[in-house]
């Protein structure tokens, strides 16, 4: 009987774990996820775990020749542009052959009061112009970037509490993990008297919540730009991800 193939995931998002477990117990295949360790308690994916980062482009490559990967996917979060630089990099000098598995963006609607941006340092140039309570959802990258503007407050959302104060003249952390109701994210911007809310287009349903409730209560958006990925080969979700291995693995039933 021959060795099952190995599939690295480099993952973190939804996209990633539905992937692993549509590949999940499939003998012919074994899947390992591989996690930057960035939140303390992950939702854990089907097949093998792995935590930590590589050591970059070089320390990935050396991984997917010890370990025989067969194929890669990066499925990591939109924003995670060193990532997956580094995979992109890696999979073309070990000769794996690698698939982003890439959501869609959100899309601007009627009622939407977006303000795009290229980067937080831009965002803090504008938010003077919007308000002075300001809900940040973005994660804590980037936050340094408002550390002048002591006339505001911002309301940070965070999976995790910080372990040292963040770098603002006011603000309050509110922990939370995705995904939250349209009626819970309009209740928080209420209660807090937000004016204007920060965001990443992260894309999907998990975290959509916030901008439905900002379009709900007229409140202005200020929405960060997508980085520029790696060419190469992409898809918009997981089973189209899948459909992609069972292309990439022709020997193996998926």
């Amino acid at each position: 009987m021959s060795e099952p193939r190995r599939v690295l995931i480099l993952g973190g998002t939804a996209e990633a774990r539905d992937l692993a477990r549509r590949l999940a117990g499939r003998p012919a295949l074994e899947v390992v996820t591989s996690l930057a360790g960035v939140t303390r308690n992950p939702e854990r994916p089907p097949g093998r775990l792995r935590r930590g980062g590589f050591g970059g482009a070089a320390g990935l490559e050396a991984y997917l020749r010890d370990e025989a990967v067969a194929c890669l996917v990066d499925a990591t979060h939109p924003y995670a542009e060193r990532i997956s630089a580094n995979a992109a990099a890696a999979a073309a000098a070990a000769k794996v052959p690698r698939l982003l598995l890439l959501r869609p963006p959100w899309d601007e609607e009627p009622g939407d009061r977006w303000l795009r941006v290229r980067d937080p340092e831009e965002a803090a140039r504008r938010l003077p112009d919007l308000g002075r309570r300001i809900f940040v959802s973005s994660g804590r990258q980037g936050i340094s970037a408002f550390r002048a503007l002591t006339g505001h407050w911002f309301l940070i959302r965070l999976i995790d509490p910080p372990e040292a104060p963040l770098p603002l003249p006011a603000y309050e952390v509110t922990p939370g993990r995705a995904p939250f109701t349209v009626e819970e994210e309009a209740e928080l911007l209420r209660r807090h008297r937000i004016e204007a809310l920060i965001s990443k287009n992260s894309g999907g349903a998990m975290t959509y919540a916030k901008i439905a409730a900002a379009r709900q209560l007229g409140l202005p958006v200020v929405m960060l730009d997508r980085p520029a990925l790696p060419e190469g080969p992409r898809v918009p979700d997981s089973a189209a991800a899948a459909d992609w291995l069972l292309r990439q693995l022709a020997t193996v039933r998926l």
